[in-house]
């Protein structure tokens, strides 16, 4: 039985998916910390520190199936340590000559480490790959809706027109930002860890064997870079990657977040995609609830939480601190299931996203002139001063009245030219910035 409701099977569809439990699911993590330790033997073998024939047992008994996971489990209880049960473990499904080569001057920390490398690499490469299908489809959406014109919103109000390409833009634009950061932090995040007990590799250190040469080929066997230096205590790599992959989640919750918003009734410009068995409501049947874009929102502040973890990590002391290290173990995997889900959610959201382009000419109507103060404000602002028309501008809208009507009575302006003003195209570098991005995108 699963003691968190994120684990249950009935509702883990929303806090993971196949691929990244494939990865990050219990099976997944213990065969890749066996496999960090066949590497570590196939190395050492060919350093002369371990013999050939045991690095080959090593290989040979090292799957999750050949172990019993209940003695694993009771050890690791007994001993209080974190990796000696796994050891042991091992050690019992090997013959009598290899058992002594299991696990060779390394550390829990070593395994661990060189373990967030390889899920780095690989939920960064899932990231990237999502990010890239969302970026080309907000950009699609973007080139189509270049100039369709929608009410641009300020602390919540309707503003000035903008184009709903132009918000589609900003989405992509962000996108594109992040996908570069994916790339850019690679060199950065996919390294192993081969330290040793304080990080000075003295176990292998020995006449004739290169630590440095043997820390190499360590990494390079699990298709990690070397980090040139131990990091035992510098967490900035782990921190960063949970930080980029919090801003990740961040955007998919500003397109949730406007998804949710313009899907209410009452705007009705945007709509996600639902199917005949979903149900918004067990008490009240007319409801559509645009479940995804809420969801969104959910899994960035558990990822935000998550990522403020690993950044604490940061502060550690000396050359080991279990202390922000091993609240990793939790911190990492979460956000890249938190991450993971939102980008695939988030591919759901837009591939299926309904834009109601008559909703959106319908709502800028609905408020009539009173969207062009902007463009009347620029144009009185050369004969009366910006701030004095800026008062004149707001008296006569909060009394209600009609702009060009209540200008020309006035003898500010007159009402044709008034009304030029308000018809003048309020979306000509809008199209221009969303041509732009969309430019780049495909380039």
């Amino acid at each position: 039985m699963v003691a968190r409701l994120t684990d249950s099977p009935v509702y883990a569809h929303l806090w993971t998916t196949p691929e990244l439990t494939a990865l990050l699911g219990e099976e997944a993590r213990w065969q890749a910390w066996l496999d960090i330790l066949v590497a570590l033997a196939r190395v050492q073998a060919r350093a002369g520190i371990v013999p050939a024939e045991a690095a080959e047992q090593i290989a040979l008994r090292a799957r999750v199936e050949e172990l019993d996971w209940d003695a694993v489990a009771a050890q690791t209880r007994a001993t209080s340590h974190s990796t000696l049960g796994l050891i042991r473990g091992l050690q019992a499904v090997l013959p009598g000559t290899a058992r002594e080569h299991v696990y060779v001057g390394a550390t829990v920390q070593d395994v661990t480490d060189t373990w967030f490398g390889a899920v780095m690499r690989d939920v960064g490469a899932i990231a990237r790959r999502d990010v890239r299908v969302l970026e080309e489809r907000v950009l699609e959406l973007a080139a189509t809706h270049r100039a369709t014109p929608i009410a641009g919103r300020t602390h919540g109000q309707p503003g000035a027109p903008v184009t709903f390409g132009l918000k589609a833009a900003s989405w992509a634009d962000e996108l594109r930002r992040h996908g570069q950061r994916l790339v850019e932090g690679r060199a950065r995040w996919e390294v192993g860890q081969l330290a040793g007990a304080v990080g000075a590799l003295a176990f292998h250190d020995d006449e004739g064997v290169d630590p440095l040469a043997v820390r190499a080929a360590f990494c390079a066997e699990l298709g990690l870079d070397d980090p040139g230096i131990s990091w035992t205590t510098s967490r900035d790599r782990v921190a960063e990657f949970g930080g980029v992959l919090a801003m990740v989640a961040g955007t998919l919750a500003r397109i949730g977040g406007e998804v949710y918003e313009l899907a209410r009734p009452e705007i009705g410009e945007l709509r996600e995609l639902t199917t005949p068995t979903a149900v918004g409501s067990i008490t009240m049947p007319h409801k559509r609830n645009p479940e995804v874009s809420e969801h969104l929102d959910t899994l960035a502040r558990l990822a935000r939480s998550s990522a403020g973890v690993l950044l604490e990590g940061m502060v550690a002391a000396h050359e080991r601190d279990g202390r922000g290290w091993k609240a990793e173990w939790a911190a990492l995997p979460e956000v890249c299931l938190l991450v993971g889900t939102a980008l695939s959610l988030a591919r759901s959201l837009l591939d299926g996203l309904e834009v109601h382009v008559d909703a959106m000419a319908a709502n800028l109507a609905r408020h009539g002139d009173r969207l062009g103060s902007e463009r009347v404000l620029a144009a009185l602002s050369p004969r009366l001063g910006k701030h004095a028309a800026q008062d004149l501008l707001q008296e006569i809208l909060a009394g209600g009245g009609d702009l060009a009507e209540e200008l020309a009575a006035r003898g500010i302006a007159g009402g044709d030219e008034v009304r030029g003003w308000l018809a003048r195209p309020a979306d000509r570098v809008a199209v221009a910035m969303v041509d732009a991005v969309v430019a780049r995108g495909v380039s």
